[in-house]
């Protein structure tokens, strides 16, 4: 079964984006369907998530302003993918800290 790119983005105040993944191997041969489910039952109105509850990278900009920017990413999409994983973070574990996840409304 291929691996697993779980690709997500910031957008900072101004609307400006930053993207990035993270490429999971998947030995557990997860479905990409359940896991979507989750990852969009678990989000912040129904986008958002905070990356240290999922120990993902953080895709702030340099220039950072308490004001006006926020912790918050956005999920984009998971699909799978020949690339080679890039975490050092098993997807069981991912998935975990997803399901552990209370969002906030």
């Amino acid at each position: 079964m291929p691996n697993i790119q779980f690709n997500y983005l910031y957008r900072d105040a101004a609307n400006y984006k930053n993207y990035g993944f993270l490429v999971f191997n998947n030995l557990e041969k997860l479905d990409l369907k359940p896991l979507e489910i989750l990852i969009k039952s678990k989000l912040i109105d129904s986008q958002f998530f905070v990356a240290n509850d999922w120990q993902v990278t953080h895709l702030h900009f340099e220039n950072w302003d308490e004001q006006t920017d926020h912790t918050w990413h956005e999920f984009e999409s998971v699909e799978f993918t020949s690339k080679p994983s890039n975490t050092l973070l098993k997807l069981a574990e991912f998935v975990s800290l997803i399901e552990n996840t209370n969002p906030v409304y």
